[in-house]
């Protein structure tokens, strides 16, 4: 019998009262897993008003005593991690080893933002007038709330719940509709520890419907969103009425650079893994190369080696895999015309270039070269397995063409000369730059993105201070 999973408002789980249901299948195998609630606006809204009246006690409460709180989900993740990874494998398609790193990185997370509890602070300011002093407080938003993309969806919770938390907010999270396994256990391990109720809420359903009702509530101090282009820009259309606080972690293009003094085992290998790592489904994994002439065939034969010798299957039934699946049939049948229209534009088919198997949402690990810069693989995210190679000339070419692009999240570039790397450090219009290494941020650094990758950001203190908010006195003394 399929497994039916529920809501959780209020610090318990609640009976689907529409009787709709959204089927989660597993992208490896494409059989049913489980079923969820298609939740509507009132469902939204219960939670909501949960979170709301639960915000002023845990506000009251110590900073320190949330941050106990925190520590207690991330013993409960390590409690059940087997679980949580084997439930990540079947409903995302991650391998088992990405998988059991997101699951002890989620509880690393919570940890961190723990220890924040006794850090973040307000400012004393110099007044103009006598016996004045200037306090600058920093509090707590109120009700916050999270919407969730599929390709790190454990971890996402911890990302926009840690923080708000920690800060003395509430939050109500709606994980996606293709991943929401991983947050029932989520919702299960707070439960068990028994943290207040209406501290934290889970909502199933459609953005559209669930999210869009998250956005446009009045009750909602911010909204959180990692996902897409349009369904920022759909978030933003729903807070805009209420003026509602928004983050946005958006897609990203993110450009790498080869130069001729790179060393290329070290280039190529970080590459690859940033290319593969999640079947290529990670917005700030690179998604477009850029060598200089002096090594770009030596590269070209490199990769195409490596890209032919990624392991690729079902991640549950082998743990030594490279890459799984891609997410749904319509994320395969995307990337196929994304590569059938690239060569048509004229594009050179290196390495892969069509679906692995007949079962699964399998794609070939895929490089293309005799790309220009104008072709729809290059502007566009492809977020797969796919990665088109150009060849530039000096450094400043290369910064042009990385450059050219509506996003800027990510970039990276690969020299041994540290006058090149300040120069690309320098004029790369990107919320991050990696030096000589693969595409993935730390917890403590800043995770942001420019133009069209997003608004605001995450980790870190800057990323703990999107969840709060100023208030500022000027305390006279008489």
């Amino acid at each position: 019998m399929t497994r039916l999973h529920h809501c959780f408002i209020n610090g318990q789980f609640v009976e689907n009262r529409s009787d709709r249901w959204i089927d989660v299948i597993n992208p490896a195998t494409e059989t049913l897993l489980c079923r969820i609630p298609q939740s509507d606006k009132e469902e939204a809204d219960r939670a909501i008003s949960a979170a709301k009246a639960a915000q002023p006690a845990w506000e009251a409460l110590p900073a320190v005593e949330r941050g106990r709180w925190l520590r207690q989900i991330a013993a409960g993740i390590r409690r059940r991690e087997a679980e949580l990874t084997a439930t990540i494998v079947a409903e995302g398609g991650k391998t088992q080893q990405l998988a059991q790193t997101e699951v002890l990185f989620t509880a690393d997370y919570l940890d961190y933002m723990a220890e924040w509890a006794r850090r973040y602070e307000g400012e004393i300011v110099q007044s103009d007038r006598p016996d004045e002093t200037i306090l600058i407080l920093k509090k707590a938003i109120g009700v916050t709330t999270g919407i969730l993309p599929w390709n790190f969806p454990f971890f996402l919770i911890a990302r926009k719940a840690a923080p708000a938390l920690i800060t003395g907010n509430t939050i109500v999270i709606k994980p996606s509709e293709l991943t929401p396994a991983n947050a029932i256990i989520f919702a299960e391990i707070v439960e068990e520890i028994g943290l207040p109720p209406g501290v934290f809420n889970l909502v199933t359903g459609y953005g559209p419907e669930v999210g869009q009702a998250l956005a446009a509530s009045p009750e909602v101090g911010m909204v959180s969103l990692t996902g897409s282009v349009n369904a920022g820009i759909a978030t933003l259309e729903a807070a805009a009425k209420n003026v509602t606080k928004v983050a946005l972690e958006l897609g990203g293009k993110a450009p790498a650079i080869v130069m001729n003094d790179a060393d290329l085992d070290l280039a190529v290998k970080a590459i690859v893994a940033s290319r593969m790592i999640n079947t290529g489904q990670v917005c700030n994994c690179t998604e477009r190369l850029y060598v200089q002439e002096g090594v770009y065939d030596e590269v070209v034969r490199r990769l195409t080696a490596a890209f032919n010798a990624v392991s690729c299957g079902d991640p549950a039934q082998d743990d030594t895999l490279d890459m799984g699946p891609l997410i749904s049939a319509d994320a395969l049948a995307r990337l196929e015309h994304k590569v059938a229209h690239a060569v048509e534009q004229g594009a050179t088919v290196a390495a892969g270039g069509k679906r692995k198997g007949d079962r699964g949402f399998f794609f070939e690990p895929t490089l293309l070269t005799n790309v220009r810069q104008d072709m729809a693989i290059i502007r566009e995210e492809t977020f797969g397995p796919v990665l088109p190679v150009i060849p530039f000339a000096t450094l400043d070419d290369a910064i042009a063409l990385a450059n050219d692009s509506e996003y800027g999240l990510t970039s990276s570039i690969f020299t041994e000369n540290l006058n090149t790397a300040m120069q690309a450090m320098k004029k790369l219009r990107f919320g991050e730059t990696y030096v000589n290494r693969e595409n993935f941020e730390a917890m403590q650094g800043f995770h942001a993105g420019w133009r069209k990758s997003g608004i605001g950001g995450a980790d870190g203190r800057h990323g703990l201070e999107e969840y709060l908010q100023t208030h500022v006195v000027y305390l006279q003394a008489r």
